[in-house]
């Protein structure tokens, strides 16, 4: 067998400032024109002699909603029936008439109120301008230099109306994305692990049917071991995560079962212990690198040894399996053992993205499986 070691391609996790902002967008829009509709009170308060009337006010909060207008129409209606449908001349068009449009009424707006601004009650007489002359109405609505400086605004107001729907529907777009990625990683692992379950019990079973013929004692023994394996395999690890001491008792049982039915020439060590027995973990994960040795590191007629160590260090668990190495044929053998380790590494490469070492081979005359995950924290 080769030496194989296997990385695994990361699948990115949920942004949830994204999604925040994605789900609670109206709230940043009430927050931001609320903040600059009263950017005019800021600004009067920062000058001790003077106040603002309700007329300037006025002017200024139409050239605010000629903005909402120019806005929310590019964020709501034109950039998704025509930017995002490739008209491109039709959308342009269409903003070019709006910007007109609202350019001139809001003049046509400023045109009939009039310029005021009141002192304040301690405010010298002598430091306050008179208001502006009222004069043709003509002459100031054609006052290019004043109406193309709307228009600028406006098309400013245009480009962050149609930033802001890009965006929205670019993080609309990757939260369909990451949540059909995230339903087909589940449906993968719900698949692996069916296939993992039928491929345990024929194992399991064809042990304790090569019991039977010449010690059924020991055949029965294994059945009620088996159903307690079968209890943690059918229920406990049916969640994403388990308890690590809930993993590593089946895995001990596993063992022990598997036990009954060596011969005395074959030697078995474990050393099994953990500092946070109460930390989550993928289960089913050291399962098929133990039904490994016991299959392939066993011989009828020859010494054998397995040894199997599951320790932590700091975040890691790591598993190590050294075995005598009795590769069997696997073309004569029907019990499914090509499932576990290729089964196996897809379910690493899906649980533990960049947060596993995984490497199996020969190592001299014996067989070496090396396992470290780093653990899901709480």
């Amino acid at each position: 067998m080769e030496n194989k070691h296997h990385t695994a391609p990361s699948i990115p996790s949920e942004r949830t400032g994204s999604l925040f902002l994605l789900r609670h967008s109206w709230l940043l829009h009430v927050i931001a024109w609320a903040i600059f509709f009263s950017f005019p009170f800021v600004m009067i308060s920062t000058r001790s002699h003077q106040t603002i009337s309700w007329d300037t006010y006025l002017r200024f909060t139409i050239g605010l909603v000629a903005m909402m207008v120019v806005f929310y129409a590019n964020y709501s209606f034109l950039v998704e029936h025509f930017l995002f449908k490739k008209k491109i001349w039709r959308f342009l068009l269409y903003n070019l008439l709006l910007i007109t449009v609202v350019s001139i009424l809001m003049h046509l707006s400023m045109e009939l109120l009039p310029h005021s601004i009141e002192a304040a009650p301690t405010a010298p007489t002598d430091r306050i301008p008179p208001p502006p002359p009222r004069g043709r109405p003509e002459q100031d609505f054609w006052n290019m230099r004043l109406f193309f400086g709307n228009i600028t605004r406006f098309v400013f107001t245009a480009t962050l109306g149609t930033l802001f729907q890009v965006t929205r529907s670019w993080y609309r777009v990757e939260a369909a994305r990451k949540e059909l990625e995230q339903n087909r990683t589940q449906a993968e692992l719900q698949n692996l692990k069916s296939q993992l379950n039928p491929h345990f019990l024929f194992n399991t079973l064809n042990n304790i049917y090569s019991q039977i013929a010449f010690s059924p004692e020991k055949a029965q023994e294994s059945v009620h071991e088996l159903s307690r394996l079968l209890r943690y395999v059918m229920y406990d690890s049916s969640q994403p995560l388990v308890a690590l001491e809930d993993e590593l008792a089946f895995v001990r049982n596993y063992v022990e079962l598997m036990r009954i039915r060596l011969p005395e020439h074959v030697e078995v060590k474990t050393f099994i212990e953990v500092e946070t027995p109460q930390a989550r973990i993928a289960p089913l994960l050291f399962i098929s690198l133990i039904e490994n040795a016991f299959k392939h590191g066993v011989s009828n007629i020859h010494p054998s040894f397995i040894g199997i160590d599951i320790h932590q260090e700091g975040d890691e668990i790591i598993c190590t399996i050294i075995n005598s190495n009795y590769p069997k044929e696997t073309d004569n053998d029907k019990s499914g053992s090509g499932i576990g380790l290729p089964n196996l590494r897809k379910r690493l490469a899906l649980l533990y993205p960049h947060h596993h070492t995984f490497t199996y081979g020969k190592e001299g005359d014996n067989y070496r499986a090396y396992l470290s995950i780093t653990l899901h924290r709480n």
